[in-house]
């Protein structure tokens, strides 16, 4: 499996490009502030064709970029409980960070909602780009997040040691997981599904969170504070 990932111009958002291999269709995940032009530079050099865009959750970290990405000619898919967040994700930011957004991106905000947007549902396999993809439902950062679940591992990872691979937004990070204090946040629900959908994955998958660096599920349900606590 072909995987390259892009960090935003804020947040350190990571953003993925995910395809069968080089030459192929793909898909992008987390298209957040200002990766377009290294998103389309992977795909240029890679010889890559955008299938869809994915997302985790709604949050403007995330997908501040996906109209661009999409460019009218693919669909953006987010699960149903978050699709009310991109009619316009601006609007949920609290009154002091949209300007310290717009300082840090260096330049005004705006926002245009994507032409096509296909909803997505918990345990739904989605068929796109030759890559069989599983949407498990997460909520707890968000109504609407989720996790995204592939058969396989990116080229050059021992697929002895490791065997399947998971997006997961920010449901957790090497380490933490996401808040649950912004608006649609839900403390319960997301102890719900630590204890339901994340330590429910297997232990040699690898993990491409929405920030920071990769990890394991292995790794996370040892020695991650939240995750051991649900757990005992």
């Amino acid at each position: 499996m072909f995987v390259r990932s892009v960090v935003a111009d804020a947040f350190g958002t990571n953003c993925y490009v995910v395809a069968p291999a080089e030459g192929e269709e793909c898909i992008i995940v987390d298209p957040g502030i200002g990766v377009e032009g290294r998103v389309q530079e992977i795909l240029r050099e890679h010889r890559l064709r955008p299938a869809a865009v994915l997302l985790t959750h709604g949050h403007l970290d995330h997908v501040y970029a996906v109209t661009p990405v999409c460019a009218g000619t693919v669909a953006a898919h987010i699960h149903t409980d978050d699709r009310y967040r991109l009619v316009d994700p601006l609007a949920s930011l609290g009154p002091g960070l949209l300007p310290a957004l717009e300082q840090q991106f260096g330049r005004r905000a705006t926002w245009t909602e994507p032409e096509e947007v296909v909803e997505i549902v918990d345990r739904e396999v989605l068929r796109i780009a030759g890559l069989s993809i599983e949407v498990a439902h997460a909520p707890g950062h968000t109504e609407g997040s989720v996790l995204f679940s592939l058969a396989g591992v990116p080229q050059g990872i021992p697929t002895d040691e490791l065997e399947r691979t998971v997006l997961s937004g920010d449901v957790l990070f090497a380490g933490s997981i996401g808040r649950t204090d912004l608006p649609g946040g839900d403390p319960a629900a997301m102890q719900r599904s630590l204890r339901e959908v994340v330590l429910t994955q297997p232990d040699p998958t690898l993990v491409l969170p929405g920030h920071g660096p990769a990890t394991t599920i292995a790794r996370e349900r040892a020695t991650n504070p939240y995750l051991l606590d649900v757990a005992g």
